[in-house]
């Protein structure tokens, strides 16, 4: 199943930070680790994960360098700095806190008070 695009878009940044903190990863890779880890539900696209990309290296994230493939093609590899890892650190804490709304409101609230 897709997922909303909405919501994507509002957590893209710390799905790819997520993926990037074990291992250095290139694009099409990033695409490919983000459809498995997620069964499908997000399949990213280029003109959505680039732009990501550019943001957090802007931010300085990630930082980015060149390999070489076994296939003698040059990869853009990116990786977490200490500073993109204190973000993920931050996103998912608000990510946490989120999630316990959500789920409050969807199960009746564990706080909510008795209709009057």
């Amino acid at each position: 199943m897709k997922s909303n695009r909405g919501l994507l878009a509002g957590s893209g940044a710390m799905l790819v930070l997520a993926l990037l903190e074990k291992e250095d990863m290139y694009g099409y890779q990033i695409i490919v680790e983000m459809g498995r880890r997620s069964s499908d539900v997000f399949q990213l696209q280029e003109g959505t994960l680039y732009p990501i990309l550019h943001a957090l290296e802007k931010d300085r994230c990630l930082e980015s360098y060149r390999q070489m493939a076994p296939s003698g093609r040059e990869r853009k590899y990116y990786h977490l700095t200490r500073r993109g890892k204190e973000t993920l650190d931050g996103k998912r804490k608000e990510w946490e806190s989120f999630r316990d709304g959500v789920d409050q409101v969807l199960e009746g609230g564990s706080n909510a008070l008795a209709p009057s």
